[in-house]
């Protein structure tokens, strides 16, 4: 997939913030983008920005499954075949756990987990199917990196993807499909106004009076990466088939912590040979491994001389 030109993306999301700084890269480098989005206001101003040419606009409830089969039939329809499906779309719900609805769990998980396997089921047999080869990138968060307090929710979906990019990546890899996860820090985007969208039936919350103060809490999108740069970040990491795109420097020893906590925390024990023996694709994933040398490579190369 490091070739983009003349291929076709599916964006979620695609029509604000992330996702649309994601389609504006995609296009600028010269792929045709279908922006997928549940909002039509965003679509409008979405074309407006990107303008019609390898652009097809969509509205899609990534929760609705029939509705993604037949935006994913319209795609095809109008560009042939699909190569990149990115699965971005999402909603944040933060506050105490002590506080969360049922509501609140089922809307998040549904859009943020359940909208990737759909985006997965819906996507994936027909970019194998071509045998052109293609990549799948999952939006997580680096919430699902390094949890912390008042997201679990947001957190676990997030998780949830990281899992799942990875146990896919080792497992299409072979086939000529790319996984990543994408973990962003904090961009200029419109989750923020997710509640807008959220569904009748989930609509029994226990953060209401959270989300208030939440919003009256003051504007920090100064200090929060452009949609722009993100996007361009996504682009460079398909292009790399980069298992993590991340985006900020900031998280370096929040991570490095918590890769230490968990070696750490490895019981010093001796180990049963034939039990290793047995089941030695449990114990580690090469993956990982390559990835590191990966980066390791990538930034040998961009060091000053």
């Amino acid at each position: 997939m490091q070739n983009l030109p003349g291929k076709t993306a599916f964006v979620t999301g695609g029509a604000s913030g992330i996702g649309l700084g994601i389609a504006k890269a995609l296009k600028k480098a010269g792929m045709n983008v279908v922006i997928a989005d549940i909002r039509q206001d965003h679509l409008d101003g979405a074309v407006a920005e990107l303008g019609t040419d390898a652009v097809l606009a969509l509205r899609l409830d990534v929760t609705d499954r029939a509705a993604f089969a037949a935006a994913a039939d319209a795609a095809e329809a109008r560009f042939g075949r699909l190569h990149l499906l990115v699965n971005n779309a999402g909603v944040a719900v933060v506050g105490p756990v002590d506080l969360a609805s049922f509501g609140d769990w089922d809307w998040t998980m549904s859009v943020n987990l359940g909208g990737v396997i759909n985006g997965i089921v819906t996507i994936l047999p027909r970019i194998l199917s071509h045998r052109d080869g293609g990549h799948i990138v999952n939006t997580a968060s680096m919430s699902g990196l390094m949890p912390h307090p008042g997201a679990v929710i947001y957190t676990t979906s997030k998780a949830a993807v990281i899992g799942l990019s990875e146990s896919m990546r080792g497992e299409l890899e072979p086939r000529g499909v790319i996984v990543s996860a994408f973990c962003p820090g904090a961009v200029q985007s419109n989750i923020a106004e997710s509640g807008k969208t959220r569904p009748p039936e989930y609509a029994d919350t226990g953060y209401a009076e959270t989300d208030r103060r939440r919003q009256q809490g003051g504007d920090w999108l100064h200090l929060f990466m452009t949609k722009e740069e993100v996007g361009e970040r996504v682009r460079e990491g398909i292009e790399n088939d980069e298992l993590y795109i991340l985006t900020h420097h900031e998280f370096y020893d929040g991570v490095k912590d918590r890769a230490e906590a968990m070696v750490a925390a490895v019981p010093e024990r001796e180990e049963n040979p034939e039990y290793k023996a047995m089941f030695a694709m449990l114990f580690r994933n090469p993956i990982h491994a390559q990835e590191r040398d990966r980066q390791t490579l990538k930034k040998g190369k961009n060091a000053e001389p």
